[in-house]
């Protein structure tokens, strides 16, 4: 029941190869991982993606213990411990970083414009002012971007598939941290297909709760997370609020269906994680960083939690199960 769907990358870009090298020589490198997950949570991604940046530096030579040091902080989606590891990672002097989301990418650059960053899973670089382009970064930062503009239209494309009732949907995203050029494309799609789309921003919990509860006053809705996803303690009320209201629910990653959220179409998350691992290694071996591009994905992933669309009093049609890359039952 496996389907990918590939997308050019930027420019032609591909995933660098993975080739035989020389000897690294006898100096240990340093790196630097901030993540944005609890250590401690079995559901959270990070582990997960740090397992793959891991087993994919031992395929290119480096193994943590032998000629590298691994030293990792997580922030537990704490801006404020973030930055209290930033400061403490940049003070280690690593050789290379490797941070994930737009958050931690972002206090990290506030730490240093000079020690080689890597990020994953920061939704508009660009936008954020990490980077100068995509193609060209033009500094101490580079990395893998899991969205596409495009994305936004097949969101609403899949939703309407899976659930043809329905006829109006609420783009959720956070007032502060939001990756607007979704809108245009989810708005085009969402009108053809007879959608009405309303943009419902968020400042903070309240407001959150509040934006749904309004939106289910009337029938047939459904919610579409817009880039960056929600933190994860945000993500469980709205998937709570959704089985509640009976609410079909779209994120961009795996991450929110696996906690009780309907559906996903995006780029698998340890994916970026082990291109990732390509780019430190070329880094290391003399590769300037400003010269190499930000990647966008090359696989994308379709994920259904089949207990919460029952849960919801939803019967997804069979044509659109064989579809799904992963079922979650």
């Amino acid at each position: 029941m496996k389907r990918r769907e590939f997308i050019t990358l930027l420019g032609g870009a591909a995933a660098w190869p993975l080739a035989a090298h020389a000897q690294q020589g006898d100096r240990v490198r340093r790196i630097g991982v901030l993540m944005p997950y609890d250590e401690n949570d079995p559901a959270d991604e990070g582990r997960s993606g740090l397992a793959a940046f891991r087993e994919e530096l031992g395929k290119v030579g480096w193994t943590d213990g032998r000629n590298i040091e691994i030293h990792a902080r997580w922030g537990a989606a704490d801006i404020e411990s973030m930055r209290r590891f930033a400061k403490e990672l940049v003070g280690l002097q690593p050789d290379l970083i490797l941070t994930s989301s737009t958050p931690a990418a972002g206090v990290m650059l506030q730490q240093t414009r000079t020690i080689p960053i890597i990020f994953v899973l920061v939704a508009d670089p660009v936008g954020s002012g990490y980077v100068a382009s995509l193609p060209h970064p033009g500094s101490n930062v580079t990395g893998f971007t899991p969205i596409v503009g495009t994305l936004g239209g097949k969101w609403v494309q899949l939703l309407k598939e899976a659930t043809p009732r329905t006829v109006r949907a609420a783009l959720i995203f956070a007032r502060e941290n939001v990756n607007d050029q979704f809108f245009g494309v989810i708005e085009a799609e969402a009108e053809a297909l007879g959608v009405k789309a309303l943009r419902t921003p968020y400042r903070d919990v309240a407001e959150l709760q509040s934006a749904i509860e309004a939106f289910a006053s009337e029938p047939n809705g459904a919610l579409i997370m817009v880039p960056p996803p929600p933190s994860p303690a945000n993500g469980e009320l709205i998937n709570r609020l959704a089985v509640m209201y009976r609410l079909p629910t779209m994120y961009s990653s795996k991450f929110y269906v696996a906690n009780g959220g309907m559906m996903s179409f995006g780029a698998p998350m340890v994916d970026s994680y082990r291109i990732a691992a390509t780019y430190l290694d070329r880094i290391l071996r003399g590769a300037k960083i400003s010269e190499l591009p930000v990647q966008f994905p090359t696989t994308l992933e379709l994920v259904l939690n089949l207990k919460t669309a029952k849960a919801i009093g939803l019967t997804i049609p069979q044509k659109f199960l064989a579809r799904a890359d992963d079922l979650i039952e």
